[in-house]
């Protein structure tokens, strides 16, 4: 689904992505930000509002262990590659930004007794994110999504969920918001997703 912004992107936030791919953090086969696969979520800028918050759930597990990927021996599924950056709303990218991710499995099910489909990291100097993980499944009344916290340092907390587009669920899950639709494409046998958070700080 295409957003009313996608068309007026800044030139402030083409220059964050440029500068992002000159520094050579932006490399590898199927990376977003080199390839160009997916245009950045335009998000932020002088007209734009934060990231929309979203209910945390009945699921979160704090203290998740830090990683980049969820996948691990004994998860199955289509894998996904997310990226992205965390920004202010003035399109400046947040060093050190928490971003913690917890997901339901292949048959809906969120593990609750541990840490599997769970985990944080922070982000880099260039306020970018990657986490790669599967396709969650729909479960009773839930379209696909991943939930996630975003905070930069000493900052308050942003709690949203991430869905996918073209999901026949989405319609009828009444939680479901097209404001935080990822951007997705095919990449091999997997998918490469990309969503930019937009933090509330000036």
């Amino acid at each position: 689904m295409k957003r009313p912004q996608d068309d007026s992107m800044s030139r402030r936030y083409v220059m964050i992505i440029g500068a992002a791919a000159a520094t050579g953090l932006a490399v590898g086969a199927h990376d977003a930000f080199a390839q160009g696969q997916l245009p950045p979520t335009p998000a932020c800028g002088a007209d734009s509002a934060p990231t929309m918050r979203q209910t945390e759930g009945p699921f979160f597990t704090p203290n998740s262990p830090e990683r980049q990927s969820l996948l691990e021996p004994g998860i199955s599924g289509r894998v996904i590659e997310l990226s992205g950056l965390v920004l202010t709303r003035g399109c400046k990218p947040l060093p050190g930004a928490l971003a913690d991710f917890w997901q339901a499995d292949t048959s809906g099910a969120y593990d609750n007794n541990g840490f599997r489909l769970r985990g944080h990291q922070f982000t880099d100097a260039q306020g970018r994110y990657r986490l790669r993980t599967i396709m969650p499944a729909r479960y009773t009344g839930r379209t696909a999504h991943i939930h996630v916290k975003v905070q930069a340092p000493s900052r308050p907390v942003l709690t949203t969920q991430l869905y996918f587009p073209d999901e026949p669920g989405n319609a009828r899950d009444f939680l479901f918001r097209p404001e935080l639709l990822m951007r997705v494409s095919q990449s091999g046998d997997g998918l490469t997703g990309r969503f930019d958070f937009v933090l509330d700080i000036a």
